[in-house]
């Protein structure tokens, strides 16, 4: 029996200045948790965001509208204006500041500090001379106004104390068949610092005044992972996955150490690779030779690659694409009336195991396809923007 509490969710996503129609492939996670959450017959989940970012902050100081909007709406339009016109997820929004999350964050830190896994001290860290952002712990031009002078600053801030010896990835945090961190991941603890000061100087995000902490907000690299622990929560979930490339996993990891399991509920990492949307000349003279029509280059894009990219971690090669749609027609055509109820078992096996094989099993595939209504040209969540004729 497959496990009804084990959902994916998408890597929050940075609230940049980008629409899903100008750069699709920030849309992989998306897609990868949607179609495994359907295939295992869930209801859509969430999509999440990343909107306590510096770059966020500046955006908004430096506007000219006045009066300034509230920084909550300013993310919200900005979040809306990725999607097509007039379509919304099923799921809803969820982003790293929301209230529900907030609060997940507070409560975990105050039961951490109780624990003693996590503690408030003094510390000297480094401070912009001119408008007093924290740069951190090096010294380093001010990323928030250009200034070049900093001056060292002690104050009292939140840190985790690594245990050197623990991997900052283990195996029981991968989302992998046999569950083996990948190398790079594992070696990741010997660049990470011992003590790492999850607080930080932002004008947005989850505030920590109330352990004591005014004016300093969490690491948006914790705080990412509590926004997929307060989404899976509201679904009873007792394993969240979280969809991420490697490097993305390298840069949230650690901060996110503390901030993976609660009350009985654990996140873990799935990766998965690029995939190679802006090959869009081979795409479109492998759609010409196989006359292939709209809704088959649509379901092919948002559907079959993100999911063939958790099988090739390190990137779909654009020379792969050609022998993909040729794998992935045959198994469109191959699609039963009915899927066989024994086949999607095994199915649903191997994707609450983590294993990423079956894509390329024509049978199953088929079978998923039938089993699932894939991504229509018209659909909700179509997110796309390579070509179609």
């Amino acid at each position: 029996m497959v496990s009804r509490h084990l959902f994916f969710f998408n890597g929050p996503v940075q609230n940049q200045e980008f629409t899903f129609a100008e750069k699709p492939g920030k849309a992989v996670g998306i897609r990868i948790a949607a179609a495994l959450n359907q295939l295992l017959g869930h209801s859509p989940v969430p999509h999440l965001w990343n909107t306590v970012t510096l770059s966020g902050d500046l955006r908004h100081r430096h506007t000219t509208t006045w009066p300034r909007r509230p920084r909550a709406d300013v993310e919200a339009d900005a979040i809306a204006a990725k999607y097509a016109p007039g379509t919304w997820p099923p799921g809803g929004i969820v982003t790293d500041a929301d209230r529900p999350v907030a609060d997940l964050a507070r409560e975990m830190i105050a039961e951490a500090l109780s624990a003693g896994t996590l503690t408030i001290s003094r510390e000297r860290v480094r401070v912009c001379a001119g408008c007093g952002h924290m740069t951190g712990t090096a010294d380093h031009a001010c990323r928030a106004c250009g200034n070049a002078a900093t001056r060292a600053h002690v104050a009292e801030h939140l840190v985790a104390e690594r245990d050197p010896a623990r991997p900052v990835v283990a195996g029981e945090d991968i989302h992998a068949f046999r569950r083996r961190a990948p190398l790079q991941l594992r070696n990741a603890a010997g660049n990470v610092p011992a003590r790492l000061i999850l607080s930080r100087t932002r004008a947005y995000g989850i505030d920590l005044e109330a352990v004591g902490l005014p004016g300093l907000v969490l690491d948006p690299r914790a705080g990412l992972h509590v926004a997929v622990l307060a989404a899976a929560r509201r679904l009873q979930a007792d394993v969240a996955v979280m969809t991420t490339t490697a490097n993305a996993a390298l840069n949230v990891a650690a901060h996110g150490q503390p901030f993976r399991t609660h009350h009985g509920l654990r996140l873990r990492y799935v990766l998965h690779g690029h995939v190679p949307y802006s090959a869009a000349s081979v795409l479109s003279q492998v759609y010409e030779r196989h006359q292939a029509d709209a809704a088959t280059q649509t379901t092919f894009e948002t559907w079959f690659l993100p999911l063939y990219a958790l099988k090739e971690k390190n990137g779909v090669r654009t020379e792969q694409l050609p022998a993909l749609f040729k794998h992935f027609s045959r198994a469109r055509r191959a699609r039963p009336p009915h899927p066989d109820p024994q086949l999607i078992d095994n199915l649903h096996r191997s994707i609450t195991e983590g294993d990423a094989d079956w894509v390329m099993r024509q049978s199953v595939l088929a079978h998923a396809m039938t089993s699932t209504d894939i991504p229509q040209p018209d659909d909700e969540v179509e997110l796309t923007g390579a070509p179609t004729p």
